[in-house]
């Protein structure tokens, strides 16, 4: 299968007994370890005698060199291999079908990797298929950046100053004004090296240093630069070309780990592979068996077969563990078929041994397939670095060494720097690189001292010359043979499936569509809850709709009422689209990384998107236009129901594409937001529903011809009524008799009028092609033209959709810049204190002090330990009868291969575990855990989740301030966070916004955040060091020290600590999969204890062997067969040490017991609730200041909603016609709560996540949470509201009491607000919070008398929800106060126009039927053409509308009532509903 994997890039481990990677190339870099002769070391048949352990010849020394370099003929091994491996073939294919060899016990059958490779290779090479051999040769190649200066953030303020000058400013940029333009700062300088086919390079350097830019750079990511310098060649092809046309062969993994978290591993792969899978012909079999094969042997290569069917998860949803996403996240790469692959930290979270074996399947591929490997690491162990042909050390984005890894130690020591032999040469040659921690030999005169004598000193050296001698032949080799080149572009279009020759891709584009449909199928598919909710709502909706119109009269009184329901069926759909941006925007990482890996086109995306959304929104509303429109009571026959279906849903997807479109464009859900605030008031304003296109603006009726909304609702009410005549009876014959009269005839008579647009004079029905010509200037032929031009607004919004993912990659615009909040006086002062204390320590001058914790008095111990968690069909054992303790002054690792459960573990001890069951006694200081226990302890957990607008000082002083004792003086607790923040050297960070630190920076900040509270009885950390190089892990282990040896009771996750690191450790308990205990004691000094536990077992660990990885291997932990018959787990349960844990653990409690019990009066917070109040509101408004794009949106739409309103109803007169657009301007404050409320729910349930873990370390109540969250929304809500209300009432020339309406404004933002919040609060998700928000604006909306007069309403509705609805109070507050008392004057247009019997003057004829119903005549005294006006005072109007005006004050209350009930729910939602399963 090599095709798969040369068409495949899959690194993986090699088990145990494959062939050293050392021997493969007869190179002298490579021969770095052992080389024997006996073919049986060569790994190929024998694996190693069980309980045996390696010889001491292969071990290297403590400096990295090899103890015995070359003692075998390196040519004579080489071709010894190749004979051997033609026999693999057989040998491999037979493995799969033999018992298996591995561990028996375990289940696993023992994979050979290099085998597997080999034999695959030799069958492409028969095949005749092409080798890509890609060398990289890069010279002067710069890098520049955004920097320089210091860049703060952005607050509420200089937003809207930024928006007034934004349009000069722009100018100015344009014309490229110097002050105008970006700060550029230098990154790399003047890179120049080549690595060849067959090579690795490992990159090394401090965090900061320039390692991510230059792999970004080497691997062609440059969109996130200002500039990037030089040439950079890819056997012999430019680096623009390599981007144009072979985009997919250049790949670059970074250090986080993006998936769609509710995939399984399996799915996330097997789309992977659908997309990059080479064509099967090219191997002889199926497209489905090369699938599974590679697919699988993706798994069994990195040890993750048993997680196929596990979802990948991330921090929020439960899935794999941290070290097994990170090899789904290898795999993935592994996949794309790169040949040259770059790898950033990609053993973060990663084992000892799982790392090791990771990275000899990464030589191992190199090897074989001519690979161009790039890895920079931290930590890397000493038998990692062997591995690796090349070293390039990178000091301040300056290159201070390339060249051979087995040499770069010596260099370095030649340069002047002191040797440390138990240092790993990784660690050494990156300390050498930091100016804190590299020593000089006493008589180093001329050592460099600074990055630019590292350079300048490299550039001296005879490493420089061959360097470049090594380049230029590189170079002319290329030139010289074209073939190189060529059979790399046969070799790429060889593996194509579909694709043009030229295309960077793969499939072709319908290939790629079609693999991305079954995917977003797959995802819509497994939101289980999400459909359910879009189901109910849509249906409950429905039923609603129905209901309030049911069977509607063939009446005139069903005229504008048909017009309604149709309008309301269209437009909700249609707004259900909106509900998308949010989550067009959280899929943009995924995208980013899968395009540049090439696995698609970014434009493939949205046409997927659209089809697999179309089963499930085509059946969602079949079921609600049938309810709807059978239920109304529309024309009940075939073809007027399957019309009205097929246009509602056309209508829903050109709406659905056009505000995807919005999603795509912009940068971020605000200003999509901002967008599609400003296009949904114009498409419901300008539908022709509200306002016939006559009476329209005459300078924005245009908005009419562009609107997708107009054109479905003319179909739709064209549909209807051309089937249908209205009656005209009742109150619509003028004049009529009203209740009490009976003077008129029932029906039109020769002396009445039917008021319904499109009567004849006479005739007692109006024909409904009639009404909607007069009435909305319609025409029922127009209906398929219009459908016509949906389909083509569909097809445009498509098209829109598609060029703007081509052209708007914002992912790749993202460049990370540090941003800073503006300094205080009192945080200058504080940071050169800082600064001049981190100089004195340089200077030996002062030490650091830590005396200042607080000490832990109490032990901590824990028995019979089992954990099981629910999963489809049972339960699942994660832990198995773990036992151990943590004493005061102790500092205890726990470790364990990924997956074992050591977070689990972790989680359970410090009770942070809300699913599954936990058995077995966890005891402090002998007694069952109380309520200080959570408080008392301090979790650093593995995610770093922090309230990203706060700097990096106030975070450390909220935690302090609320979780230190009360009684400790405020000034005490900033001072202690000073030392924080000195101890984790944060200083040049104090005031750096969370948001934009590293990762190395955040870990730190987790970290920093858990001592600031003193935790007075155990500190808990989870994987501390992942992310850090090795300098930051050994500090941070090493202050870890410092506290247990003050008195600080430790327990700790760790991976890959090197055996220096390893011995800061005084106790150890080791767990392998399953939660099984393998080990539980003292390490020892060398870790002697450990040594001699594991080789009184069987299990020698040899003395230059790094004791953590060899422990994990001898237990089984990688794809390495354990050492020994026997199950460490059953060893160590019938061990003497296992007895002897018993008994100390029986002696700590009996000795506990004996103490009198300190623990203090049990309390749930530290601090009282007004001060919890003071500090998370305090942070809450610091957090909206600082984050303008969130408040200043809210803002704009409201000023731009009020505005399109104003100027759509512009200088309002008494008129008829003005009289009902005064009511329906009105009717527009309710728009506010639906767009607060789609803003603050996304805010809302981010911040919860936040509040959730600081909740677990118990800092602050839920209701100081709840309450801090709203009255953070205040002042904004207050602002907002002045900006709606005064472009709403002076525009529109209103009349009624401008306080009385100003104060109405004010509480429904209020109510917006805080319904916004409560139903975040009671959902889990944002998407499910959207989802609900357009059930409840339209029952809002539809039952407060406006869409239905409170006559027509339903008797059922009219008796509970009409009197339920806040906004009933809103809509009757407003109308009564602005219509009391307004006079009433007809147009001439307006007038109803009838002619009295003959001889009477028209009072004589209708003076009754005024004094009845109201109203005026114009012409008293006339004989013929009588005018009557419908209305003579604004009373007359709303008092059949169930409206009064003296009930206005109690309105107003009323709806404040609403608002603090939203507040109750949302304060007790959040105390019982926190959606987080751990």
């Amino acid at each position: 299968m090599a095709t798969q994997l040369e068409a495949g890039a899959l690194g993986a481990p090699p088990a145990p007994g494959t062939l050293s990677p050392d021997t493969l190339d007869g190179d002298d870099d490579r021969t770095r370890s052992v080389t024997p002769v006996d073919p049986s070391s060569l790994g190929l048949a024998t694996a190693p005698a069980e309980g045996g352990s390696p010889s001491s010849n292969e071990k290297a020394l403590g400096n990295g060199e090899p103890a015995d370099p070359h003692p075998v003929d390196l040519q004579e091994a080489k071709a010894e291999f190749h004979q051997l491996a033609r026999t693999l073939t057989a040998r491999s294919h037979a493995s799969r079908q033999s018992a298996p060899h591995g561990d028996v016990e375990k289940g696993e059958e023992e994979f050979d990797l290099l085998a597997y490779l080999t034999a695959d290779a030799e069958r492409r090479d028969e095949a005749g298929v092409k080798r890509k051999r890609v060398g990289v040769v890069w010279e002067g190649l710069s890098v520049s950046g955004i920097g320089g200066a210091k860049v703060h953030v952005e607050n509420f303020m200089t937003a809207i100053l930024n928006s007034i000058i934004f349009l000069p400013i722009l100018l100015l940029k344009l014309l490229h004004l110097s002050r105008f333009t970006p700060t550029p700062k230098t990154i790399l300088h003047d890179f120049n090296g080549v690595l060849r086919p067959g090579e690795m390079c490992l990159v090394l350097g401090r965090p900061g240093s320039g390692c991510s830019t230059f792999l970004k750079a080497i691997s062609n990511r440059r969109g996130e630069y200002l500039g990037v310098g030089g040439r950079v060649e890819y056997a012999g092809i430019g680096a623009e070309e390599m981007e144009r046309r072979y985009m997919g062969e250049v790949v670059y993994n970074q250090e986080d780990d993006i998936h769609l978290p509710t995939l399984t591993v399996h799915d996330t792969l097997s789309f992977a592979l659908s997309l990059k899978m080479p064509p099967a012909h090219l191997t002889g079999q199926t497209r489905h068996q090369l699938h599974k094969e590679i697919e699988g042997t993706l798994l069994k290569m990195l040890n993750i077969q048993h997680t196929a069917n596990t979802l990948v998860g991330n921090e929020f949803v439960r899935g794999v563990s941290g070290g097994e996403r990170k090899r789904v996240s290898i795999a993935e790469m592994m996949a794309s078929r790169a040949h040259v692959s770059a790898w950033d930290n990609s053993t973060r979270g990663l084992d000892a041994s799982t790392a090791l074996d990771y990275t000899k399947s990464l030589r191992v591929l190199t090897d074989v397939l001519e690979q161009t490997t790039f890895v920079s690491l931290y930590q890397a162990g000493e038998n990692i670095y062997r591995l690796f042909d090349k070293v390039l050390v990178i000091d301040e984005g300056r290159q201070v060494y390339f060249g051979p890894a087995k040499e770069a130690r010596q260099y370095f020591v030649g340069l002047g720097f002191k040797d440390f032999p138990r240092q790993t040469t990784a660690d050494y040659l990156t300390g050498c690189t930091d100016p804190n921690e590299r020593e000089y030999q006493e008589d180093a005169k001329s050592a460099p001292h600074t990055s630019a004598e590292l350079e300048q000193a490299f550039r001296d050296s005879e490493y420089w010359v061959n360097m470049e001698r090594d380049r230029r032949d590189y170079d002319e080799f290329v030139r010289r043979n074209g073939a190189v080149t060529d059979e790399f572009r046969e070799a790429v279009v060889q593996n194509k499936r579909g694709a043009g020759k030229k295309s960077p891709y793969t499939r072709s584009f319908l290939g790629q569509v079609k693999a991305l449909t079954a995917r977003q199928f797959k995802l819509q598919l497994q939101d289980r809850f999400g459909l359910l909710t879009s189901y109910g709502t849509s249906i409950i909706l429905a039923i609603v709709i129905g209901s309030t119109f049911l069977n509607l009269p063939l009446t005139a009184a069903g005229g504008f009422t048909r017009g309604s329901v149709i309008f309301l069926a269209l437009l909700l759909n249609a707004l259900d689209a909106f509900g998308e941006l949010p989550t067009q925007m959280l899929g943009r990482p995924i995208l980013y990384k899968q395009t540049l890996y090439a696995f698609y086109r970014s434009s493939a995306l949205p046409v997927a998107n659209t089809i697999a959304d179309i089963p499930f929104s085509f059946l969602r509303m079949t079921i609600f236009d049938i309810i709807v429109y059978f239920m109304a009571g529309l024309k009940r026959n075939p073809g007027g129901f399957f019309t009205f279906h097929l246009i509602n849903f056309t209508g829903f997807l050109s709406m659905q594409g056009l505000f995807r479109t919005f999603g795509i464009l912009c940068p971020d859900f605000d200003t999509a937001f901002r967008l599609g605030a400003l296009f949904v008031p114009l498409t419901i304003l300008y539908s022709g529903y509200l306002i016939p296109v006559f009476s329209m603006q005459r300078w924005l009726f245009w908005i009419y011809y562009i609107n997708p909304l107009n054109y479905g609702f003319q179909s739709l009410l064209e549909n209807e009524m051309g089937r249908i005549d209205l009656d005209c009876v009742g109150s619509y014959v003028v004049p009529n008799n009203g209740l009490t009269l009976n003077k008129y005839p029932n029906e039109v008579g020769p002396n009445q009028v039917c008021t319904l647009p499109g009567s004849v004079p006479g005739q007692p029905s109006v024909a409904g092609s009639s009404y909607v010509s007069a009435a909305f200037a319609m025409d029922v032929n127009w209906i398929w033209r219009n459908f016509g031009i949906l389909v083509a607004f569909f097809v445009f919004f498509q098209i829109t959709q598609m060029v703007s993912m081509e052209s708007k990659n914002h992912a790749s615009l993202a460049t990370a810049v540090q941003l800073f909040a503006q300094e205080t006086k009192e945080d200058k002062k504080l940071n050169e204190e800082l600064k001049e204390r981190r100089a004195a320590i340089a200077r030996g001058e002062q030490q650091q002090d830590i005396s200042s914790l607080v000490k832990s008095k109490e032990p901590f111990t824990f028995e019979a330990l089992n954990y099981h968690v629910p999963v489809p069909g049972g339960t699942k054992r994660l832990l198995h009868d773990v036992y151990g303790y943590v004493k005061p002054g102790t500092l205890t690792a726990l470790m364990g291969a990924s997956g074992a459960g050591k977070t689990t573990c972790l989680d359970v001890l410090a009770q942070r575990k809300n699913i599954g069951v936990v058995q077995g006694d966890i005891l402090m200081n002998g007694r069952p855990l109380g309520a200080n226990f959570a408080r008392g302890t301090a979790y650093a957990e593995q995610m770093d989740v922090h309230e990203g607008s706060a700097t990096v000082r106030e975070a450390l002083r909220f935690s302090a301030y609320l979780r230190q004792e009360a009684s400790t003086p405020k000034a005490e607790k900033d001072r202690y966070v000073e030392e924080i923040i000195e101890l984790l050297e944060m200083d040049d960070l104090a005031e750096a916004l969370v948001m934009g630190l590293g990762v190395e920076a955040r870990k730190r900040l987790t970290i920093g955040v858990e001592l600031a509270s003193k935790p007075q009885l155990l500190l808990f950390l989870d994987e501390p060091t992942s992310g850090l190089d090795g300098q930051s892990a050994w500090n941070l282990v090493r202050f870890l020290r410092k506290l247990a040896d003050s008195g600080q009771a430790i327990l700790c996750t760790i991976h890959q600590p090197s055996s220096l690191l390893f011995e800061s450790f005084d106790r150890l308990l080791l767990l392998q999969r399953g939660g099984e205990t393998v080990y539980c004691g003292p390490i020892g000094k060398d870790s002697h204890n450990l040594r001699e536990y594991f080789a009184k077992h069987g299990a020698n660990c040899g003395p230059t062997d790094n004791p953590a990885e060899f422990m994990l291997e001898a237990i089984g932990a990688g794809t390495t067969r354990r050492i020994g018959p026997k199950d460490w787990g059953e060893i160590w349960l019938e061990s003497d040490e296992y007895q002897l844990l018993r008994r100390e653990i029986e002696d700590i409690k009996r000795e506990a017991l004996q103490q009198v019990n300190s623990e203090e009066k049990p309390s749930f917070y530290a601090t009282a609730l007004p001060y919890q109040l003071q500090l998370v509101t305090r942070r809450a408004l610091m957090t909206l200041w600082r984050k303008p794009e969130y408040v200043y949106t809210r803002l704009f739409i409201h000023l731009l909603i009020s505005f399109w309103v104003s100027m759509t109803f512009l200088r309002l007169s008494n008129s008829l016609l003005d009289l009902q657009y005064r009511v329906f301007a009105i009717f527009w404050v309710t728009v506010l709560p639906a767009i607060v409320m789609s803003q603050i729910e996304p805010m809302f349930i981010i911040n919860r996540m936040t509040f959730i873990r600081e909740a677990s370390s118990r800092m602050y109540s839920p209701l100081a949470f709840a309450i801090g969250q709203l009255l953070a929304e205040i002042p904004y809500s207050f602002v907002c509201a002045v900006a709606y209300f005064l472009l709403m009432y002076y525009p529109m020339n209103f009349v009624g009491n401008a306080g009385y309406a100003f104060a109405m404004v004010l509480f429904t933002e209020l109510f917006g607000v805080s319904l916004g919040q409560a139903i975040g609060a009671l959902s889990p998700s944002i998407r499910i919070a959207a989802l609900f928000n357009p059930f409840i604006i339209l029952v809002l909306t539809t039952f407060c008398g406006v869409t239905i007069p409170y006559p027509t309403l339903g008797t059922f509705w009219r008796s509970w929800l009409y009197q339920l609805t806040p906004f009933t109070r809103l809509v009757s507050g407003l109308i009564s106060n602005e219509l009391y008392n307004l006079p009433i004057v007809c147009r001439e247009s307006e007038y109803y126009v009838f002619q009295p019997p003959s001889g009477q003057t028209c009072f004589e004829w209708a003076g009754d039927f005024i004094s009845e119903v109201g109203g005026y005549l114009a012409n008293n005294n006339a004989t013929s053409n009588c005018q009557y006006c419908q209305y003579r005072v604004g009373q007359e109007f709303y008092t059949p509308l169930n409206i009064s005006y003296g009930t206005r004050e109690r309105d107003l209350w009323i709806l404040f009532c609403y608002f603090v009930a939203n507040f109750i729910i949302t304060v007790v939602a959040s105390r019982f509903l926190r959606y987080a399963k751990r």
